[in-house]
């Protein structure tokens, strides 16, 4: 005590530092790096450590340069920013692979890989027949094109991506993301088909899902807060990434109602966040 005031220390002792049952046992603890560890506050020297790109690229994937320098963005991310810097910047800037025709982006808590296939990648029945789809741009989308269905009675709506270029060792979901137009027609109520699945396995799994459900329809779209809805079509488990190509559909189930006013920006396949009980 000094002057009467009581000075308190505070010691923070990271995991290294605990007793931990089982420790020598990788079949319950695995030790490794957060972006976020509470160590770097304590001292500049951990400080130093946490913001080095030697810490930062191992969050980073394997392929990041690659992915980098076959984007339409500038490859000079690479030698511009630091890992860590590189690494926020892929969190929350998506760039643009595929001649501008899909994303990419990092998912900020994981490091897990995030793609968006846009709608000119997308494999759109009719869909190069202007009286039943239109191509046009909207200022809220990431792609410089996204596709509105004008009139229809029916529509089936294909994404292919290849399973080595995602995140090992990850279960994904795969969400469209979409919206309706001024007018909008024939989704009231009807129930679509969506599937996920590898080319060629008989795993085919089909699951319905409303657009626009009734009133005593639960909801199971949600807001995206960038101007567009998305609703999740399928999951996946991508387990070493040697499965081939992961196609997923989007189709009706009845085929003789007119449909139109449907806008779709893309199909996103993104690590599936597990509900905690």
């Amino acid at each position: 005590m000094i002057a009467g005031v009581l000075r308190w220390r505070r010691l923070v002792v990271g995991a290294r530092g605990l007793f931990i049952a089982s420790e020598g046992t990788s079949n319950y603890w695995k030790w490794t790096s957060l972006p976020k560890s509470r160590l770097a506050v304590v001292s500049p020297i951990f400080k130093s450590a946490a913001d080095s790109d030697l810490v930062w690229e191992k969050f980073l994937p394997s392929d990041y340069k690659l992915i980098i320098s076959n984007s339409v963005s500038s490859s000079s991310l690479i030698t511009s920013l630091s890992k860590k810097d590189l690494y926020f910047h892929l969190c929350h800037y998506p760039i643009f692979i595929n001649n501008g025709t899909m994303s990419f982006e990092l998912e900020k808590e994981t490091g897990k890989k995030c793609y968006m296939v846009g709608a000119r990648d997308l494999c759109i029945g009719w869909g190069s027949t202007p009286s039943c789809w239109k191509w046009t741009s909207l200022p809220e989308s990431r792609f410089l094109e996204v596709a509105e269905l004008v009139y229809f009675w029916f529509f089936e709506v294909n994404a292919r991506i290849e399973t080595r270029i995602l995140s090992h060792r990850t279960n994904y979901a795969a969400y469209l993301v979409f919206k309706f137009g001024k007018s909008t027609d024939g989704f009231r109520s009807t129930q679509l088909a969506s599937a996920i699945y590898v080319e060629g396995i008989n795993d085919k799994k089909r699951q319905g899902l409303f657009l626009d459900p009734s009133r005593n329809t639960p909801k199971l779209f949600h807001d995206r807060r960038d101007g567009w809805m998305e609703i999740e079509m399928g999951e996946f488990f991508n387990k070493n990434g040697d499965r081939g190509t992961l196609l997923c559909s989007l189709y009706d189930f009845d085929r003789f109602g007119t449909r139109h006013g449907l806008v779709i920006q893309g199909i996103e396949f993104r690590p599936k966040k597990m509900l905690m009980h």
